[in-house]
């Protein structure tokens, strides 16, 4: 079982195509500078950018980006600055049809930044982050309106606050379907482990919580949780995934001819995740077609689908 939607039906293992109501997704948006270069310098070296460029970035915007391509409504639900950056972030998401009437302004705030250096001779990238904004906090998302929602996707983040966010929907849609992103270890991340239908799990987590197998790994979470479907993306050796009563499965990887941009490849493959249960595809179809459209990304530039 892979979540319900508000009538109590299950929203994948083959319970068929339907109409669902928007994704609402709760995160943070960042400006990213991005600065290509031919291969990742060495400490105290200098090295000249082959291309730079400035776009809107954050794990969950990324996503509902990927999902409104998809043919999704979405809606965004954030904190912004009050600067240019705020504004870029703004109209790139109005590009893609996503709802930011939700967003939190932050008077004299300034719009979080990532430094990333791409490498061209791997297409790994390394990120340098700066932020000095308040996070979305309860009493602000009780102010979002959740009429007409189908899917509630949450970043790991702050976790008191998301902690009531969760309650929050939970006590008023008993049967909506949410998903977790668990991205990085923080202080006091276990208390959303119940809650969410769905956990979306990085290798980087895994490996800071002391895992180097991704099976070991979901067997360690899932008792932990109150989630029917546990999955943990793992790079270049595919994806893992747990329901609740059955075996951990993998999904082999999907290779572009070329990896160009690995830039929010996880994102891509967290929006691939959502979009399939929402269709109605099978966990194991699901998880392969979230693979599948994390490995196409990786051979392009951006997040814009092809196709």
């Amino acid at each position: 079982m892979n979540g319900r939607d508000r009538d109590g039906r299950p929203a994948g293992d083959g319970a068929g195509s339907r109409e669902l109501g928007a994704v609402l997704g709760v995160g943070i948006a960042t400006l990213d500078i991005v600065n290509e270069v031919a291969t990742y310098p060495a400490e105290d070296a200098e090295v000249r950018a082959q291309a730079q460029r400035r776009v809107r970035g954050g794990n969950v915007t990324n996503s509902l980006v990927v999902l409104a391509q998809l043919g999704h409504r979405c809606r965004w639900v954030g904190t912004l600055g009050e600067d240019a950056a705020a504004e870029a972030i703004i109209a790139d998401l109005a590009r893609y049809q996503v709802a930011t009437d939700d967003a939190v302004r932050v008077a004299g705030g300034t719009t979080p930044t990532s430094y990333i250096a791409l490498s061209r001779a791997s297409g790994s990238r390394t990120i340098v982050h700066f932020r000095d904004l308040p996070e979305l906090d309860a009493a602000a998302f009780e102010r979002v309106a959740l009429d007409g929602v189908g899917w509630v996707h949450f970043e790991g983040r702050n976790p008191p606050e998301t902690r009531r966010m969760i309650e929050r929907v939970r006590a008023e849609y008993p049967a909506m379907p949410i998903s977790l992103e668990l991205e990085k270890p923080r202080p006091g991340l276990d208390s959303l482990l119940d809650g969410p239908q769905v956990l979306l799990a990085s290798r980087a987590f895994a490996a800071a919580s002391g895992f180097r197998d991704p099976a070991a790994f979901l067997a360690d979470l899932a008792p932990r949780t109150s989630a029917t479907l546990c999955i943990v993306a793992w790079g270049e050796e595919g994806a893992s995934w747990l329901a609740r009563g059955g075996p951990v499965q993998q999904a082999p990887v999907h290779r572009p001819p070329r990896v160009i941009d690995t830039i929010g490849a996880g994102d891509v493959f967290n929006a691939g995740v959502i979009d399939a249960l929402v269709r109605g595809l099978a966990t194991a179809e699901a998880v392969a077609a979230a693979v599948h459209l994390a490995g196409e990304q990786c051979g392009r530039i951006g997040l814009m689908l092809k196709g």
